[in-house]
């Protein structure tokens, strides 16, 4: 197996300005222009290193027909460092001109962060062309605050080369917990020396998803916005706590320390990439950063209790917004509908931000392989899948806050029952925040 490494990229601090609530678009900010005269807009988002390269091509050909515009990347290996970074950033009146988010992009139009898109509606944002459903998840209030680049699904990746010469068999497409149990102590004696079945994935770095899934699936909303509440209680966290606490003492995933060796924030720092486990959880579209970063062949099943609950969601993958102190706005909006529309774009970026909800874009992605089996999971999960919940507001927290306290329960440090009550302290305290 070949491990790519991301290289992060230092970020160059402007001088703090004070971040001017209620300021227009026309307001300042550090973007604007560079010494050539040229527009620069400055692009926040977090990948591995495969989707840095791509968007850096789609950045020179998109600069190759607009010679007055520079596009700067600033990357970020996941998610946390990435959100880390751009409230920084916010804070000293230094924030990009385009940045990416994710479902918790509201908590960013609660901050008066980001600016409204509606005005650009047909006028250097091809609304029309994206599907209607996609569009809407963008809105906030009925404004339409954020494009998202595509929708993923919560997935299990497998790694069938490493099975295959194992002799073990592969995972069912479908299962309930008993059944993926029992899966999981049918392969654990055939797998190689230092190698377990599955990744400890309850809580990671940089992402709840998991926990939210399991949430799902026993009917338990972590946030409820009509009543500004969450259904969880320290007993349900205590029981989600005690399910890896059961993986991990009977060896389906490695031990705390083995573990905490491999941030999982994304396919660069997984431990399935360096060939400790068989199998590991992500979102659909995380296919082409394992594929890119492995020889071996990946497969994709269901997380168990999909079929039974409809515990799967479609989510928006990443979401396109804009700084609404940004001094080139119109030139952002123009390159996000580049991004977003294009078929140009989509021969260069193909699924790698997600299964596209633009037909214009769709019309210039060519069937390969890794969008193949992206489609067919989908295919598959479609029918397993209800509606998005809500997002707990300030859940960039609560994926950085969680992670310790999952941390903590994994090295014993606390018990589960202490670990269920920090949890729920935690939602408590960042609904009220």
């Amino acid at each position: 197996m070949k491990k790519t490494l991301l290289g992060l990229l230092l970020l160059v601090m402007g001088g703090a300005v004070l971040f001017a609530a209620g300021s227009n678009q026309n307001s300042a900010s550090p973007s604007g222009g560079d010494a050539s005269g040229a527009t620069v807009i400055r692009w926040a988002f977090w990948g591995n290193e495969d989707r840095v390269k791509l968007s850096q091509q789609a950045v020179d050909l998109y600069q190759a027909s607009n010679p007055g515009v520079k596009i700067n990347i600033e990357p970020s290996g996941g998610t946390g460092d990435h959100f880390n970074k751009v409230d920084t950033q916010l804070a000293g009146g230094n924030g990009p001109d385009i940045i990416q988010m994710g479902g918790n992009f509201p908590d960013y139009v609660k901050r008066n962060v980001i600016l409204p898109l509606d005005a650009y509606a047909g006028k250097g944002l091809n609304t029309a062309a994206i599907d209607a459903g996609s569009l809407d998840a963008g809105r906030v209030d009925g404004k339409l605050y954020g494009i998202t680049t595509g929708i993923t699904v919560p997935a299990l990746f497998y790694n069938k080369t490493m099975l295959q010469k194992a002799g073990a068999p592969l995972p069912p497409a479908s299962s309930t917990y008993d059944q993926f149990r029992a899966y999981l102590v049918s392969i654990k004696s055939m797998l190689p020396s230092g190698v377990w079945p599955m990744m400890d994935f309850g809580v990671t770095a940089s992402s709840t998803t998991p926990f939210g899934y399991w949430l799902r699936y026993n009917g338990t909303a972590i946030y409820d916005d009509k009543t500004n509440t969450t259904m969880v209680k320290a007993s349900d966290a205590q029981k989600y706590l005690d399910l890896f606490k059961d993986y991990r003492d009977n060896g389906f995933v490695p031990p705390a320390d083995v573990a905490a060796g491999y941030p999982e924030t994304n396919s660069d720092s997984s431990s399935l990439v360096a060939g400790k486990v068989a199998i590991t959880f992500g979102v659909s579209t995380g296919l082409a950063g394992f594929v890119s970063a492995m020889t071996d062949e990946i497969g994709l099943v269901e997380p168990p209790g999909a079929a039974t609950n409809k515990a799967l969601w479609p989510q928006l993958s990443q979401v396109m917004t804009v700084n609404k102190d940004s001094k080139n706005i119109d030139a952002a909006v123009k390159f996000i509908d580049f991004i977003i529309n294009s078929p140009d774009a989509a021969k260069i970026l193909g699924s790698n931000r997600g299964a596209s909800a633009s037909s214009t874009y769709r019309a210039g992605t060519t069937p390969n392989p890794v969008d193949k089996l992206i489609n067919d999971y989908h295919a598959l999960a479609g029918p397993h899948t209800s509606p998005e919940t809500a997002h707990l507001p300030n859940d960039t927290e609560l994926n950085s806050t969680a992670y310790l306290i999952y941390q903590q329960a994994a090295f014993g440090r606390i018990t589960t029952a202490q670990g269920g009550q920090q949890i729920y302290d935690l939602l408590v305290r960042l609904i009220n925040k």
